[in-house]
């Protein structure tokens, strides 16, 4: 590690510890050179994910649009905040795991409906309108009667 301080190459570590969120190591370093000492931090390197949306366009992964998409979809219903975030961390850690570089949207919106279907039904299909783009009442109603069937799918096995 360079020297900030005099340019020199050549450093030693004196001191590693975590950082507070465990994301990055923090490295007290001192110049073999000058002396002096200065903090570095060593971080894992993470690539970007592209989504790739229906018109093909690519944009850069961002989990916080699901939680946005997700509490837009609980609004007025009895939800708590902590288990939508909950659900974020399961489909980004699922996103990042993959080790893929790219995802559609619609994987993606898959996934948000998997979850929301079990936490809350009434926001699932609101979530499913918009990311759907239910065209007219009876496409809506399809998804209804979708989900109704799939309600006395479980009772029966009850």
């Amino acid at each position: 590690m360079k020297c900030p301080y005099c340019g020199y190459p050549d450093s030693k570590v004196i001191d590693s510890r975590p950082t507070d969120d465990n994301t990055s190591i923090r490295r007290r370093r001192e110049c073999l050179k000058c002396g002096k000492r200065f903090t570095t931090y060593e971080k894992v390197e993470q690539l970007p994910i592209l989504v790739i949306k229906k018109d093909n366009r690519r944009e850069v992964y961002d989990r916080d649009k699901i939680l946005k998409g997700m509490i837009k979809a609980c609004e007025k219903r009895p939800v708590p905040i902590k288990v939508l975030e909950e659900i974020t961390d399961e489909i980004d850690k699922r996103i990042i795991n993959s080790m893929e570089r790219e995802i559609t949207s619609a994987e993606i919106g898959e996934m948000v409906m998997e979850k929301l279907k079990n936490v809350d039904e009434v926001a699932y299909v609101r979530f499913a309108s918009v990311y759907r783009q239910f065209k007219d009442i009876n496409t809506f109603m399809d998804e209804l009667k979708k989900l109704l069937k799939e309600n006395e799918t479980k009772k029966e096995k009850t």
